[in-house]
């Protein structure tokens, strides 16, 4: 709620220091009456997303994650690209773009050959489903372990962890799609949201973000974390901190 101060005769304060003060509003507020988006969000129930990704989520276990539903509703009907280090696919289960989210570090929805003898994955839920049916005790039967049709040697989930992970063509695909975005949109007004990322793989979003701020002159930076939310100093003027959890601050934007 924006308090409205009667008019005084004291002398108004600048603060040239706004980085960090964050403007609160709603969309009540900002979002006219004959919108789209208020009859999309009339007409359309999206809570037929929760179904859809209650597989990909612990009931009683593990930190809460970010609603799927808020972060769809976060760049519908709007052009953008989500690149990722999360390997759960719940943004591709959330209804984004399949040809707009680059799972960088690869999937666990797939497969490949443990020494990536061929360039090529294999969906696994099947597999999976399988061998929950069989479980014994943390056992499974031999016949479900699953055996490369090339070498017939060991399969390994799609996880970079070594020198063997294999990246297919729709791995390269969306390699292209991504940087063709970043390179259509560079000379526009361009706004990197950068949720909760810190220093496991800082090469693959958050150093190449700060270096594209740095670069671009129309490009916006606004890093949420509430454990690694520094940067560089050059790019101070380009950059809004958020030192929260990244679930919190969605909602509250939204």
């Amino acid at each position: 709620m924006v308090k409205i101060k009667k008019v005084s005769d004291k002398m108004i304060t600048i603060n040239k220091n706004m980085q960090s003060e964050i403007l609160m509003t709603t969309m009540e507020e900002i979002v006219p009456e004959d919108s789209l988006f208020r009859k999309i969000d009339k007409y359309i129930d999206f809570t037929f997303i929760y179904d859809e990704v209650k597989d990909l989520y612990c009931e009683n276990n593990g930190r809460p994650s970010i609603d799927p539903v808020v972060l769809f509703k976060l760049v519908k009907n709007k052009n953008y690209f989500v690149i990722t280090t999360n390997v759960d696919g719940q943004f591709l289960k959330a209804g984004f773009n399949h040809n707009k989210v680059f799972e960088v570090q690869g999937s666990l929805s797939k497969i490949q050959c443990a020494v990536g003898c061929h360039n090529k994955l294999y969906d696994d839920l099947k597999m999976v489903r399988n061998m929950l049916k069989e479980n014994n005790n943390c056992t499974i039967p031999t016949k479900l372990v699953p055996i490369c049709p090339v070498c017939k040697g060991k399969m390994e989930v799609n996880l970079r962890k070594d020198a063997f992970f294999v990246e297919d063509d729709n791995w390269h695909k969306l390699n292209h799609n991504y940087e063709q975005f970043v390179n259509e949109n560079k000379d526009k007004k361009l706004i990197l949201i950068e949720l909760g990322v810190g220093f496991n793989t800082p090469s693959i979003i958050r150093f190449p973000f700060e270096r594209m701020v740095l670069e671009y002159k129309d490009t916006t930076l606004i890093r949420v974390n509430n454990k690694y939310s520094d940067l560089a100093f050059e790019i101070e003027d380009k950059t809004i901190l958020i030192n929260d959890d990244c679930n919190s601050f969605i909602k509250k934007i939204l």
